[in-house]
């Protein structure tokens, strides 16, 4: 993978953490010594953003040996990225360009942990990744092997409840209105229960997402709708883990949406920096 954060937002990155120089760096004398840093997985993990991590290092004056790239996955002990220059230069990347690949690999590793769960059924990541973050989340997601739900509210027609309730009339009156606006569009129907999925479905509905529902609703959804031309995509939403993707994949689902990845432990990265 490329590097998906332009130079602009790496240094604005480096900025955040030494807007004003390294002070106990600077201050100690060791500045210009000659300096290596390694970074290396505690434990097995698929690595993500090293690409960035790799750049903060040459934009702080570092320069890199090696690196691995995002969707590589590395045992416990591996060293993924390797750099030398003077220690100031390393010495200032090095938190930064830690945290973001802990962060995203954490994310990564998670993702991919439920892709190899359900295997030949779509991952697909929510939108509900921290603000801010949304360009390094997509490419661990992406570096797990899942793809993205939806990138944002311009991209995609997805009706939840909040949007019903202001809607009067039949489903298939506005459902056929979202189609005549934007016929090239799949267009995607929130549901909280079996009987709402049917409906929704057979109003014309393309995606039919279900909200928490367990596996045998969703199979019951499948199978309630399977002689509509064409059926819709069921896709479970909301509690989906790489503990029941594969209970949802026996169902009959061959499309998941999980927010799970975003949520839980960073991936633990050991940096060694010290003489050349």
């Amino acid at each position: 993978m490329t590097t998906i954060l332009p130079d602009a937002a790496i240094d604005a990155l480096l900025a955040q953490d030494v807007p004003y120089g390294d002070l106990t760096t600077d201050g100690l004398g060791i500045a210009g010594r000659p300096a290596r840093m390694s970074f290396a997985a505690r434990a097995g993990m698929v690595l993500a953003g090293t690409e960035e991590a790799a750049r903060l290092v040459e934009r702080a004056g570092g320069r890199v040996l090696r690196a691995e790239p995002s969707g590589t996955a590395v045992a416990a002990g591996a060293v993924f990225l390797e750099a030398n220059g003077a220690a100031g230069s390393l010495h200032r990347a090095w938190k930064v360009a830690q945290t973001l690949v802990e962060y995203a690999s954490g994310i990564a590793t998670r993702a991919r942990r439920i892709v190899e769960a359900a295997p030949g059924v779509t991952v697909a990541c929510t939108r509900k990744n921290f603000p801010g973050a949304k360009d390094i989340s997509v490419k661990a997601v992406q570096a797990g092997g899942a793809v993205m739900h939806r990138l944002g509210l311009s991209e995609t027609l997805l009706v939840f409840p909040e949007h019903r309730a202001f809607l009067d009339g039949p489903p298939d009156g506005w459902i056929a209105d979202l189609r005549r606006k934007a016929p090239e569009k799949k267009i995607v129907v929130e549901v909280g229960s079996v009987e709402e999925a049917v409906l929704f479905a057979r109003a014309g509905a393309d995606v039919i997402q279900l909200e928490k529902l367990p596996p045998d609703a969703a199979r019951a959804v499948i199978e309630a709708t399977r002689d509509l031309a064409p059926p819709p995509v069921v896709a479970p939403a909301g509690g989906v883990t790489e503990a029941n993707a594969a209970a949802y994949a026996a169902a009959g689902c061959r499309l998941l949406v999980t927010s799970a990845p975003f949520f839980g432990q960073p991936a633990d990265v050991r940096v060694v920096l010290g003489p050349a």
